[in-house]
């Protein structure tokens, strides 16, 4: 529950596709190297391929790319039937070949690529959208392909696809691992890595995390245990009113099965797929939330750094 997910409006919705969350067949697919995120989409040479049942992996697959480049390796992911790509560096050009074929992109990631996808799963990734444009200087990252060409000479190699940092610290651009507890204000707990028993690793300062969290990080030393209280504006920002839509049911095929409570996958204009709840219905209408559901909340973390690597 730590990482922002924007707001998706649905522009133009496309009739037809309704899927309830936990019940659909998921492909995703994430640019690997070594069991690790390959940071340059342009230049991945595999992709590894997770098939996703009720929100869990029930098989995966490493597949070759067919040749590198952002249109050639947007229709491998075409070719096979991929909903969401997970990478780290991504240009403009590679951002709008992949939009295109309706899949959803989720770039800035590092680390370990089993990893991100369960962290995707439980809603822990945020897109930061095309990431290769800001870049010290002597370093380019604008190949013909749109693509991460040159090797993120400026961050590292651990910048999490050249996102530039809104802040600084002694660990941004570093990857690290931290454990966390998330309360409401009446002291309830919304989640907790050591529930789990395993660390976040994120990349500090890539836009992996949202800000109030990624912040209290940047300064801090492994062993270091850190209490914030982060306002909306910090952490998914407020509710926007604007995210919530009416539909007429016999616009939506499928919709009359809808039940107010259902969260559910909808598709947008380009088809893209996009999380919504539905909050009423009646005989005639479907109404829907596409906030994120911790919108609009003030939250609490107690946050141990563990590792710097």
């Amino acid at each position: 529950m730590k990482t922002k997910e924007g707001v998706k409006k649905p522009n133009s919705l496309n009739p037809g596709k309704i899927k309830e969350r936990g019940k659909k067949m998921l492909k995703i697919a994430v640019t690997y190297e070594n069991g690790e995120i390959f940071q340059h989409f342009g230049h991945s040479e595999q992709f590894k391929v997770y098939s996703v049942e009720d929100d869990k992996v029930v098989s995966s697959e490493v597949i070759d790319t067919e040749g590198q480049g952002h249109g050639a390796l947007a229709a491998l992911l075409d070719e096979l039937d991929i909903d969401v790509v997970i990478c780290g560096g991504i240009g403009g050009g590679a951002q709008n070949a992949i939009a295109e074929k309706g899949i959803v992109l989720c770039a800035g990631q590092a680390g370990n690529a089993d990893e991100a996808v369960e962290a995707y799963l439980r809603g822990e990734l945020v897109d930061s959208g095309a990431n290769c444009d800001h870049h010290g200087e002597g370093h380019n990252c604008a190949d013909e392909e749109g693509g991460c060409g040159g090797g993120c000479g400026n961050c590292g190699g651990g910048c999490g696809g050249c996102h530039t940092p809104a802040f600084e610290g002694k660990n941004v651009g570093k990857t690290v691992r931290a454990h966390y507890r998330g309360t409401f204000n009446d002291g309830s707990q919304f989640d907790s890595s050591y529930d789990r028993g395993e660390p976040l690793e994120f990349v500090c300062g890539a836009g992996m995390m949202i800000r109030g969290f990624d912040e209290a990080v940047a300064n801090m030393e492994p062993g270091e245990i850190v209490d914030v209280h982060l306002m909306p504006s910090e952490a998914y920002g407020e509710a926007d009113p604007d995210a919530i839509f009416t539909v007429e049911i016999d616009q939506m095929p499928g919709a009359e099965e809808l039940q107010a409570g259902q969260q559910v996958y909808l598709q947008n204009m380009y088809g893209q797929p996009f999380h919504v709840k539905v909050v009423a219905r009646d005989e005639k209408t479907v109404t829907f939330d596409a906030n994120h559901e911790m919108a609009g909340k003030e939250l609490n973390f107690r946050i141990e750094l563990v590792e710097v690597k």
